[in-house]
């Protein structure tokens, strides 16, 4: 049996991506918070859960929603988006959503700095709410980085040591260069002159002002993030640990909950969440 038709006070949300695992984790979101509610999903071309109910591929049995390859569709349907995909189809779904002037939850990690440029491009004219890390907990530990590099000199190494699962893509993890980005503002730096992704063989000693990264892949580990800023004698670490993909999805749900009837700009969970 399926669910009641959609109030007009509700937002109707779809999920790209729907048959992945942050997929699935964010059907299950949707279709649990008050506000909103699953008004579709995509997977590419060809993918066996075309025409598969997105409740009952998320566990929750069926819901009356399939999922489609038919994007543009979509798009016309809705009033907002979801997205943990790609980097080249969060461009073309931001595209998209700038033409149907609908709101865009990224979650997505591993843009390029040229495709960061595209993304505030399309932001000129949709609301797009972009994170490495949509939780609550990890968006309080960004902006404590901030702060405590702020106040800590350079006598203070930054190192940013990031655990997930052995089947995440990319490296350093989008919250690892979150909590980079916020030491650098912190300390009046550019992250991109001043980090240090890989040490092999004779370095030679740390240069001091350096932001160190270390990446640690295995296992089924959802996120484990820790900044550590090491002084002589002393030691302070930051640290969180996630253990349940849905405090990412309900993080993205509340965002595309808050950007419905913002203006076009490009927002991060820190604008969500008021830090």
């Amino acid at each position: 049996m399926s669910d009641p038709e959609p109030s007009e006070a509700e937002m109707k949300l779809a999920i790209m991506g729907a048959a992945g695992r942050m997929g699935q984790a964010l059907t299950r979101a949707v279709h649990e918070m008050p506000g909103c509610v699953v008004a579709g999903g995509t997977e590419r071309k060809g993918a066996q859960a075309i025409g598969a109910d997105m409740g009952e591929i998320a566990g929750l049995g069926p819901i009356g929603v399939t999922i489609t390859d038919d994007v543009l569709t979509l798009m016309t349907k809705v009033d907002g988006i979801i997205d943990f995909t790609a980097p080249e189809a969060s461009l073309e779904f931001a595209e998209l959503s700038a033409q149907a002037r609908i709101v865009h939850v990224i979650g997505t990690t591993g843009f390029s700095s040229e495709q960061e440029q595209q993304l505030q491009a399309a932001a000129r004219h949709a609301t797009i709410i972009k994170a490495g890390n949509m939780s609550l907990g990890v968006n309080l530990l960004v902006a404590l980085t901030r702060q405590v590099a702020q106040i800590l000199d350079e006598s203070f190494d930054i190192e940013i040591v990031e655990m997930h699962h052995r089947h995440k893509v990319d490296a350093p993890s989008g919250t690892a260069l979150m909590l980079g980005q916020a030491a650098a503002k912190g300390r009046g730096i550019d992250l991109e002159r001043r980090s240090v992704r890989v040490r092999d063989g004779l370095i030679g000693p740390r240069k001091t002002g350096d932001i160190g990264f270390a990446t640690l892949r295995g296992g089924n580990v959802v996120g484990d993030h820790s900044v550590i800023f090491a002084g002589e004698g002393e030691r302070i670490e930051l640290t969180h640990k996630a253990h349940d993909r849905q405090i990412f999805a309900r993080g993205a749900v509340k965002a595309a909950l808050w950007g419905r009837g913002r203006p076009p700009g490009l927002y991060s969970m820190a604008d969500v969440l008021g830090i």
